[in-house]
């Protein structure tokens, strides 16, 4: 790869809170030529917004790079997208532009920066830059721990069958449960078929200023927003 070509960043910007970003991604958003954030299709940004204080401290000329992406199941229109956004990407990447991509959480976990580092990784050189995922930032807030000891850990988005949804709740100490959303009601469910309401917590917006941490046992069974999830653990 030529030395002229710009490098691409996955910037980990965490879990909400502006103050839980590291001083890593915060100096590597202040020195990027370029920021890329997905928007929604109010032009909103949950990653910019995170990041807000840094890109105010950053160099006159920064480039800031909104890409649009639907807000669909539809996977097809998201690879769309994806393709559209490499391509802007790799233009300014080609002209020697440092490109750094903001990443709710942490870029390899989940992120929105996978799928832009496989379609770059190719011909530019990608670095990434871990953040607090969600995992850790609920682990926290609910002054819970994650594992100890010689416990076990599964983490499993809300989409997954039901199948294997139970059968973590049956063999695993520890069992986060991410996306709980639209899927908070059949969790619900299945938390009781494996008769761990007594072990579970269940969080929302986590680090923001509308967090909700809500007992099990005075949860709605209603749909819940996107950013919530269960936390199930034996331990303690």
């Amino acid at each position: 790869m030529s030395q002229d070509l710009g490098l691409f960043y996955g910037i980990g910007v965490g879990p909400g809170d502006p103050e839980l970003l590291t001083l890593k991604a915060y100096q590597m958003i202040a020195q990027c030529d370029v920021v890329a954030f997905l928007v929604n299709d109010q032009g909103e940004s949950q990653s910019k917004h995170i990041a807000r204080q840094a890109m105010g401290n950053s160099k006159p000329d920064q480039v800031q790079l909104p890409i649009p992406m639907p807000m669909s199941k539809d996977r097809r229109l998201a690879n769309v997208a994806y393709d559209d956004a490499a391509l802007k990407i790799s233009e300014y990447l080609s002209h020697g532009n440092s490109v750094g991509f903001l990443c709710e959480g942490d870029p390899l976990f989940y992120g929105s920066f996978i799928y832009l580092l496989d379609r770059l990784s190719k011909d530019f050189t990608c670095e990434v830059i871990p953040g607090i995922s969600s995992v850790h930032a609920a682990s926290a807030q609910l002054k819970t721990p994650l594992v100890q000891q010689s416990e076990s850990l599964a983490v499993l988005s809300g989409r997954v069958t039901d199948a294997q949804t139970l059968q973590a709740l049956e063999n695993f100490e520890s069992i986060v449960l991410l996306k709980a959303g639209e899927r908070r009601q059949d969790l619900m469910r299945l938390i009781r078929e494996a008769n761990r309401e007594k072990d579970a917590q269940y969080i929302e917006y986590i680090s923001r200023a509308n967090e909700k941490i809500i007992p099990f046992t005075d949860l709605q069974d209603t749909p819940g927003p996107y950013f919530s999830l269960f936390f199930v653990t034996r331990n303690g």
